[in-house]
């Protein structure tokens, strides 16, 4: 198995895209789980902090969506 399969897929959520997920879930960003702009695929997607990123996740077949909020460090 090649190490990239092992990563889900992340996408920056763009800033109308991220405040609708937030309205959807009755929360404001910040209160998101964390990831780090030092984190490997952050620096890939060249996001910074403030921002909403979306992790599309396969785990053996079950699809789901996970939400990580940048934050400095």
């Amino acid at each position: 198995m090649v190490a990239r399969e092992l990563i889900p897929e992340h996408k920056l959520l763009s800033e109308s895209e991220a405040k609708k997920i937030a309205k959807e879930f009755s929360i404001t960003l910040d209160k998101f789980p964390k990831i780090l702009e030092s984190d490997p695929q952050i620096q890939k997607l060249g996001a910074k902090s403030g921002r909403l990123i979306q992790i599309n996740r396969n785990d053996d077949g079950k699809k789901y969506v996970a939400y990580r909020y940048v934050i400095k460090g």
